[in-house]
């Protein structure tokens, strides 16, 4: 399938930040190779799903307060089965989730971090792996945010409330880290 194959090289051409990120992306890779619908939600160990870190004109994230989480986590999601492009598929849910009519990549679209993390069982679904390819995207109408049924709340954090903020793991705050210096050089 040439798609799997694309995912593949863009999992090989991603650059790890450390070796949490390095491990993840092997685990990718083998997931992948392994799996022909990668990103089914029907495997029950898990799917490739693609996320978003949505960038303001004053440098701040979009986070969600995830209903069936309970937690604020950058929004995204899982595949739609046409899809086959992580970074589609974290551009149309930021867009479902966020209400934001005007999200575009920030710089190319490449993944800015690569993590995998449980989603831990829920009525008839067990517990399983979110392979998240996650992209970083900006918005210049940041007051255009609207809740869809999948959040408790979205808001607006700076950096540094993302830093200090309860909950958030190794994981967000290395994605989080590489947010400056792609502003930077986006000008």
């Amino acid at each position: 399938m040439p798609h799997r194959q694309r995912l593949l090289d863009l999992l090989a051409a991603h650059a790890p930040a450390d070796a949490a990120e390095a491990a993840d992306r092997a685990r990718m890779i083998a997931f992948v190779q392994a799996n022909p619908d990668c990103f089914g939600k029907a495997n029950p160990t898990g799917h490739i799903t693609g996320s978003a870190f949505v960038v303001d004109p004053a440098g701040r994230v979009l986070m969600t307060h995830h209903a069936k989480l309970n937690r604020w986590l950058q929004v995204g999601g899982h595949s739609e089965p046409h899809e086959h492009d992580p970074a589609q598929t974290a551009l149309r849910e930021a867009r479902e989730e966020s209400g934001l009519p005007d999200l575009t990549f920030l710089g190319p679209p490449v993944p800015l971090d690569l993590d995998i993390h449980i989603i831990p069982a829920r009525k008839a679904d067990a517990a399983h792996d979110h392979l998240d390819v996650r992209y970083a995207l900006r918005t210049a109408q940041p007051e255009a945010i609207a809740r869809s049924d999948e959040s408790h709340a979205l808001r607006w954090f700076t950096l540094a409330e993302l830093a200090a903020l309860p909950g958030s793991d190794a994981a967000n705050h290395r994605a989080l880290a590489k947010l400056p210096a792609l502003l930077a050089a986006d000008g």
